[in-house]
């Protein structure tokens, strides 16, 4: 069984408080579990108003499909994202 695991690590310019940022980061958190299989989380910057940590983890029997959902995942966080992406890190266990 492979394990994978994609970091991301956002900022969100146009907030100007916790709920500004907790509200953009819900959408992504939901839109992410609702069109993938996976298990997401905020790992990071809980109580800072322009960061963000969020970490998804995906697992299959198969490395190419763990690759590819991870993949599509990062872009579709990208192409709907009202902010930056900072960094995005995959690792496999």
């Amino acid at each position: 069984m492979i394990i994978g695991y994609l970091e991301l690590d956002l900022h969100f310019p146009h907030a100007r408080s916790l709920k500004d940022k907790r509200r953009e980061l819900a959408s992504i958190k939901d839109r992410i579990r609702q069109r993938h299989n996976v298990a997401v989380a905020e790992l990071d910057f809980q109580d800072t108003w322009q960061r963000a940590k969020i970490g998804v983890a995906a697992l299959s029997g198969q490395q190419a499909l763990v690759e590819q959902v991870l993949a599509k995942i990062r872009d579709d966080v990208l192409g709907h994202l009202n902010g930056e992406l900072l960094n995005a890190e995959i690792r496999y266990y």
